[in-house]
């Protein structure tokens, strides 16, 4: 059993195995009084593992089961978790979704090659977007992708992109209609009826007060200056 501090929010991991421990060692904290617990049943590993299908460690199973029952609770402080990729530049975060082998790690992979310290990692694939006032934060989380790309650091979000593949890089600005549709197979919603509503609502202020892009994409290095470019028009430095 242990501690970490995610989003800000302070919680226990109730843990079997040492993976998850190991897993999370960059967020770990002591001395905090957790807002909730988390725990993974035997019966919910092995169930983790039927629906994968895949030969998986009983390790990483549970760490995939507590990090779903945090994801359960975030609606209740105000967070959701976007399946995404984002990047920090010049301290603000940029988000790409797209799906699965469209290559949402490899053009972040850009962003850094081309703005070198400007640019950081917060999450290749699980990260946190949380309401603070007026604006919603992005937060760095352990559950970070295959790659393990990711800082435990948070930035005020600036827009999201969605990826798509294209032989040249053009980009553009989509509405909210279109932003809702696209979002919905991004976001994890809650089972329970409350949670899932109360998710809802935080998705609808997050499209209210977030520019969203849709950028055809090859993976060239002009991809990231294109993205860059497109989401910074009219205030680029």
């Amino acid at each position: 059993m242990f501690t970490i501090q995610i989003a800000d929010l302070v919680v226990e991991l109730d843990n079997r195995f040492s993976y998850v421990e190991e897993l999370c060692r960059e967020y770990k904290v002591e001395g905090k009084q957790p807002l909730f617990s988390v725990s993974a049943t035997k019966e919910e590993i092995d169930e983790e593992l039927k629906i994968s299908g895949l030969s998986l460690p009983r390790a990483y199973a549970e760490a995939t089961c507590l990090h779903r029952h945090i994801a359960r609770r975030l609606s209740e402080y105000g967070a959701f978790l976007l399946h995404s990729a984002v990047i920090s530049c010049d301290g603000k975060g940029y988000a790409f979704a797209a799906r699965s082998g469209v290559g949402k790690s490899t053009h972040i992979g850009l962003w850094l090659k081309c703005f070198g310290d400007r640019a950081r990692v917060v999450n290749g694939d699980k990260p946190i977007m949380r309401k603070e006032g007026e604006r919603f934060l992005v937060y760095g989380t352990p559950w970070n992708g295959k790659e393990r790309l990711g800082d435990n650091i948070c930035c005020e979000m600036k827009a999201l992109c969605f990826l798509e593949r294209g032989e040249t890089n053009s980009i553009e600005e989509i509405g909210a209609e279109e932003a809702l549709v696209r979002l919905f197979s991004q976001i994890y919603l809650p089972e329970d009826a409350l949670a899932s509503a109360a998710t809802l609502d935080l998705l609808g202020e997050f499209i209210n007060k977030t520019k969203f892009y849709l950028l055809h994409c090859n993976m060239e290095d002009e991809a990231a200056l294109v993205a860059y470019r497109g989401m910074n028009k009219g205030d680029e430095k």
